[in-house]
């Protein structure tokens, strides 16, 4: 299957990696030099294209025309609806998924927008609340792709070296993600400018030989 991911921040390229690993031919359009530096480190050098993903001229170097999915995974809803837009309506790509940032703008992620499957981490991290699904501090809600990532939540200790820090200014450790930030009864959609404190508790998928370093990271006791 040939996958066009647009997107090559934390979700793009974790799942770049992901369908590359199961054997799909997979390329990434990234719209900032630095990040595209990156991913060429982990990705073949032909699988990164620097570009804006919603100018038509990247999408078709990128083989859009023979493109099976098209995953809109950027930080803006506005650019992921764009982009889904053309994939679906201009270029009848067969699925187009996008990413959903502000949950207020989910009711626009429709397939009359060209979007076939909406990822609302938002309504996906509700579920998990809602359904009281918290077992402990350091808990593997659900194991992926045969045992290798593991969807987990842990509370930031007290002593955490990420406390009071924001979110651009913490390394997470490869292939994590960091999904939501659960902060007494609110749920917050972890964005660079997000701060980490103390107690809260934070989902993530990470794959299963970082959790001891997301374990120290966050001064989570044994």
């Amino acid at each position: 299957m040939k996958v066009i991911i647009v997107g090559g921040g934390q979700v793009g390229s974790y799942l770049a990696l992901l369908l590359k690993e199961r054997g799909h031919e997979v390329t990434v359009l990234e719209a900032k030099a630095a990040r595209v530096e990156t991913l060429r480190k982990s990705l073949p050098e032909e699988a990164v294209i620097l570009g804006n993903g919603t100018d038509p001229k990247t999408l078709e170097s990128a083989g859009i025309h023979h493109t099976d999915v098209v995953a809109a995974v950027t930080g803006l809803d506005e650019t992921n609806l764009v982009i889904a837009t053309l994939a679906k309506l201009e270029y009848g790509v067969r699925r187009v998924v996008g990413r959903v940032n502000n949950p207020k703008n989910a009711w626009l992620f429709t397939p009359v927008m060209g979007v076939d499957a909406a990822l609302n981490q938002a309504d996906v991290m509700a579920h998990l609340v809602a359904e009281e699904m918290s077992m402990g501090d350091m808990m593997t809600l659900l194991k992926l792709h045969g045992g290798k990532y593991s969807l987990v939540e842990r509370m930031v200790g007290p002593a955490s070296p990420v406390a009071g820090k924001k979110l651009r200014d913490i390394e997470l450790p490869r292939e994590c993600v960091l999904l939501a930030v659960i902060r007494n009864s609110d749920l917050l959609i972890p964005r660079g400018d997000t701060a980490i404190e103390a107690n809260d508790k934070l989902i993530a998928i990470t794959h299963i030989d970082q959790l001891q370093k997301l374990d120290d990271m966050l001064g989570v006791e044994g």
